[in-house]
């Protein structure tokens, strides 16, 4: 069983490029085979989530052809199943976006309910709620999501709570649907905006994704096209709070800065120096960095996903914060594993109560998911002593070569699948 083992203490400094976003890619390759036509997606990233997609993709007939690392061709015009394996999509929640692109297409869609990490209750009923009001028969049969319509019909649909899956699931059927469909209290996250400029690079008639409202004026047919993701928003914010965390200095390139004005707002609260350039951010990390509050919500308001790198941050901080999580009910299984690196944190319900510490010692800590994992290493590499990270597996669904982005910026950090190689990193570190 692979995990990371590193020693802390090292201020992390230099720069780091940023990969495109895994939460768009995953949107925009579903999105991929609404058309008979090539596809050519890039800044693609190499992580797991993505790669079990494109098994699926290919599994139901589409041709996909790995050009490069992060460059991929599709063309689905040989598709000849809709009904998608449960071995590819327990594995991936982004497994329900097949229901939008198939349901589109198709007017028919077999999909097995979603896996992914377990963070939290994240029912798809606002997604289905939308295919029934383009007029498709929705089921659930043997722990599937079963779709069929025989046209699918413009529809005045509204959200009752802001859904990032729901949206981009809804805006993909409705792309092929007769007719205009509005969408209202969307999500305005900018790999919605992504998806839907890549399905308007195809041929769609989307407008105001980014706004509370979405209008889209269903086609006939989409076409093929090339496109480029979106850098990942979540991957830089992390090495945003690297460089607070291990009080160190990176500059963190290949980004939007608007996209993370809610990261670079809290980073500046609590005492760090942060400088946005056109295509990059500049996080100096201080040795006095005090207390703050954070509420997640949906964007723009603070990411969920940068709830646990913000948390380990603010452990370090001088002073209380609150850190009140609105998203996910599960988001703080990490405090425990924390805690054995010697945090300060008391949790209840959906509140945090951060008091902060000096400094942490490591420890043989537990990944419990995705981002909860990237955190628990970024607590190590400010910890005194050796870390070690297990169930890494669930870091590596969403962070492309994370251990050798962070040894470029100084980090003592190594993958290791045995206790030789435990022993060997520790004889070589001293």
């Amino acid at each position: 069983m692979e995990q990371y083992i590193m020693k802390g203490g090292n201020p992390l400094a230099g720069e780091v490029t940023i990969s495109g976003a895994k939460n768009a890619a995953l949107g925009i390759l579903a999105a991929a085979i609404m058309t008979d036509e090539d596809v050519v997606i890039d800044n693609l990233p190499d992580v797991r989530d993505i790669n079990v997609l494109l098994e699926a993709i290919e599994e139901i007939g589409a041709r996909v052809e790995r050009i490069d690392r992060h460059t991929v061709r599709i063309n689905a015009k040989d598709i000849h199943e809709v009904e998608v394996d449960d071995e590819y999509i327990r594995r991936i929640r982004a497994s329900y976006y097949f229901i939008g692109a198939l349901l589109g297409k198709y007017k028919s869609a077999q999909v097995p309910l979603p896996g992914g990490c377990n963070i939290g209750s994240r029912p798809i009923d606002l997604h289905l709620k939308g295919f029934r009001a383009l007029g498709a028969k929705i089921e659930i049969e043997r722990g599937a999501v079963v779709a069929h319509a025989i046209d699918l019909v413009g529809s005045h649909i509204y959200l009752d709570k802001v859904s990032v899956g729901a949206t981009i699931n809804i805006m993909m059927a409705a792309s092929l649907a007769d007719g205009l469909t509005i969408i209202e209290n969307v999500a305005k996250e900018p790999h919605v905006v992504d998806v839907a400029s890549f399905l308007n690079s195809m041929g769609a008639n989307i407008k105001g994704a980014g706004t509370d409202i979405i209008r889209i004026r269903g086609v006939r047919r989409l076409h093929g096209t090339e496109y480029s993701i979106i850098p990942d928003q979540i991957e830089a914010g992390t090495f945003m709070c690297a460089a607070a965390v291990t009080r160190g200095d990176v500059t963190v390139k290949n980004v939007i800065p608007k996209h993370l004005e809610a990261i670079s707002a809290k980073l500046l609260e609590i005492g760090c120096e942060v400088v946005e350039l056109d295509d990059a951010v500049r996080v100096v990390g201080k040795p006095y960095q005090r207390h703050t509050n954070i509420n997640t919500l949906p964007y723009p308001g603070f990411p969920t996903d940068m709830q646990p790198q913000m948390s380990v941050t603010l452990a370090l901080a001088h002073g209380t914060s609150i850190v009140t999580e609105s998203i996910f009910e599960n988001r703080f299984k990490y405090v425990d594993e924390l805690a054995r690196m010697g945090s300060n944190i008391k949790v209840e319900g959906n509140v945090a109560v951060i008091d902060g510490v000096g400094c942490f010692t490591g420890a043989s800590v537990n990944a419990p998911d995705l981002r909860a994992g990237a955190a628990l290493v970024l607590a190590g590499l400010a910890a005194d002593g050796y870390t070690v990270v297990d169930e890494i597996g669930y870091i590596q669904r969403g962070y492309e070569h994370f251990e050798e982005k962070l040894k470029s910026l100084g980090a003592m950090i190594e993958r290791v699948d045995c206790d030789k190689d435990l022993q060997k990193f520790r004889l070589k570190i001293g």
